[in-house]
């Protein structure tokens, strides 16, 4: 389902977004000169239990909405099987398109082709690669039972880190990170361009 059709905004903007994306976010907003935007970010954990997510969007909707003139949510549908929509759709709130963040990371038709290319691909994030031990190995409880490594990525294939910023450190971590959960690297740039171009129609007014 297309999201609310994105128009400038113009005044003070709140953006509630997802805490792993929050350093692109604010990185943008600065490189464009967005003094108007506000980022408020909710914890990266959530994503581990994609079904607390739209009662978060909607408790912080609820104490901050009232005090900015426009409401903007950076998340997609991650994994709340539309019930997300159903909360902003109350209060006539956009959000970033598709199904998860990794879409407007790459950009919609680079990611597409990478999932055409190999469906069983476990995906990377700058964020991701900081904080695969927390997330991760000890968010799914890997560290505790090693055996579940199979349970939770015997069918994936490769590992894609899909890199927003050129850093070699963060690159070499992730393909220790491949090595770990056993599966190939493969590693994409993509910058900020295509989270910038989704952003932009909506928040530069």
């Amino acid at each position: 389902m297309e999201r609310p059709a994105a128009r400038a905004m113009s005044g003070s903007v709140l953006l509630l977004a997802c805490g792993a994306i929050g350093r692109e976010l604010a990185r943008i907003r600065d490189l464009n000169g967005w003094t108007h935007i506000r980022i408020r970010c909710l914890p990266a954990s959530l994503h581990n239990t994609p079904d607390a997510i739209p009662a978060a969007v909607e408790a912080s909707l609820d104490a901050l909405q009232d005090a900015f003139e426009h409401v903007f949510v950076a998340y997609a549908d991650c994994g709340t099987g539309g019930r997300l929509d159903r909360v902003l759709d109350e209060r006539g709130v956009g959000r970033l398109p598709g199904a998860h963040c990794y879409a407007f990371l790459a950009g919609g038709a680079a990611f597409d082709a990478l999932a055409e290319e190999e469906p069983g691909s476990f995906y990377l994030t700058d964020f991701l690669v900081r904080h695969f031990d927390r997330l991760v190995v000890r968010g799914l409880g890997l560290d505790r039972h090693p055996g579940l490594r199979q349970h939770y990525f015997g069918n994936y294939r490769r590992v894609v880190y899909l890199a927003q910023t050129a850093d070699a450190a963060l690159r070499r971590q992730a393909r220790a990170q491949a090595d770990r959960l056993g599966l190939d690297f493969h590693y994409r740039f993509c910058g900020d361009r295509p989270l910038e171009s989704a952003l932009r129609p909506v928040l530069e007014g």
